[in-house]
């Protein structure tokens, strides 16, 4: 398999995506954050220090989803039309699911868009939480799933199909 991001001398190339047509281009990431006790209790009390955790963390999953390219080496600027974050709160396994949903009519895909909402949302709720207790867990970013492009739609769990 031949590399597309690297010249025939080895040396590093952004993917020319000038022929490529523009696709309505769609992509899910999710990710977990396991809390200690302390934190799960100051979030569903609504008390943390730094205020309503949840919140700042989705607007700021949004604005990690503009900043992939400046953030990923090689990853192209891309205009995005609409990103949703989420973080909900699983108090019966101690957790915040995030999720991250992308969609963009672009040349190129989303799916690093919406994986890097998911981290920094997490990162987000560590930062604002790590005053209480720092034995936060971070796991389980993945790509649940994407359409748009030549390669067409990936489903995790349907690969092969």
């Amino acid at each position: 398999m031949s590399s597309t991001h690297v010249d025939i001398h080895g040396h590093p190339v952004m993917v020319d995506v000038t022929d490529k047509k523009e696709t309505l281009r769609s992509a899910e990431a999710e990710g977990w954050i396991l809390l200690p006790a302390a934190v799960l209790r100051a979030v569903l009390e609504g008390n943390t220090p730094k205020g309503d955790i949840l919140k700042v963390a989705e607007i700021a999953g949004i604005m990690a989803t503009k900043k992939t390219a400046e953030l990923i080496p090689l990853c192209h600027p891309i205009r995005l039309d609409s990103v949703q974050v989420h973080c909900d709160v699983c108090a019966e396994i101690g957790a915040i699911h995030i999720t991250c949903f992308v969609r963009a009519k672009e040349v190129t895909g989303v799916e690093m868009e919406a994986l890097q909402g998911v981290a920094e949302a997490a990162l987000c709720i560590y930062d604002m939480c790590k005053g209480i207790d720092k034995g936060m867990t971070i796991e389980g970013i993945r790509l649940l799933k994407k359409s748009g492009g030549k390669s067409g739609t990936y489903v995790l769990g349907e690969e092969g199909v």
